[in-house]
């Protein structure tokens, strides 16, 4: 089955409004999006109006946390409901930093994701582990634990809107890049366990992509692997060379 690639840019807690005016202006160079290929960025929540407003050459945008609750007296939230309202489809739900830096256990992160699909957004959903789990041969056992917690909140019909981004903590922000192997074995073990534990048919159609110091002098290498169908990228979705990483998925695959 062929998956169209997804590229993310994740911006993260980053951005002035003159940053986000040059950043915008750089996407918007691209006037044409690789076939094939979904491009979503993620800014923070004070820029969304601008970015929404001035992209306009098929890059979606993403917001970067989804709340669990509804409407109400919830003081510094945003709902799934509100950010369906507004005109954006997509959200992250369980990256690493929401993980260890707010406490969102694998069960929280699971009921958050449901009810921005319930909300009819879809989803980028974060897995991965830490160095100590990668050096203890853990590796899997984190990723499955977190992706186990997700199985027991969303219906079989809810992967379909998933993206599932495996993130390994230990790469985030360091420099340091799983290999092409690395990457390509986790990516591999996860359409594994979706063929064994959902269905062949969500293990062939799920996009899994990869996180951790993308830039665009290694994305095309990791690209070529046939379980890894696109990219959640950091700082580098922050520069010029982001347009080389979307570019990057051109052809690939197809």
């Amino acid at each position: 089955m062929s998956r169209a690639n997804f590229i993310g840019g994740n911006w993260k807690c980053n951005g002035t409004k003159a940053s986000v005016v040059k950043l915008v202006n750089t996407l918007s160079t691209l006037s044409e999006l690789p076939a094939n290929t979904d491009v979503v960025i993620a800014p923070p929540s004070l820029h969304l109006g601008y970015v929404v407003a001035k992209l306009t050459n098929g890059i979606k945008v993403s917001t970067q946390n989804s709340s669990l609750t509804g409407y109400g007296a919830f003081t510094g939230e945003e709902n799934a409901e509100m950010i369906k309202d507004f005109g954006i489809d997509w959200t992250l739900s369980g990256h690493s930093e929401r993980r260890t830096l707010f406490g969102e256990t694998n069960e929280l992160v699971a009921k958050k994701t449901k009810a921005a699909l319930d909300a009819k957004l879809n989803v980028i959903f974060c897995c991965g582990e830490s160095l100590e789990d990668r050096e203890a041969d853990r590796t899997m056992a984190v990723v499955e634990a977190q992706l186990v917690a997700l199985k027991a909140e969303v219906a079989p019909e809810d992967w379909a809107n998933i993206v599932i981004a495996y993130e390994p903590v230990w790469a985030i922000g360091t420099g340091k890049v799983a290999s092409p192997q690395q990457a390509q074995d986790v990516h591999c073990d996860i359409r594994k366990w979706l063929a064994a534990t959902v269905s062949a048919e969500v293990a062939a159609a799920t996009r899994i992509i990869y996180g951790g110091s993308v830039k665009g002098s290694n994305c095309g290498e990791l690209i070529t692997n046939a379980d890894i169908d696109g990219f959640l990228v950091g700082g580098a979705s922050l520069k010029e060379d982001f347009l080389n990483i979307i570019k990057c998925a051109e052809g690939s695959k197809l």
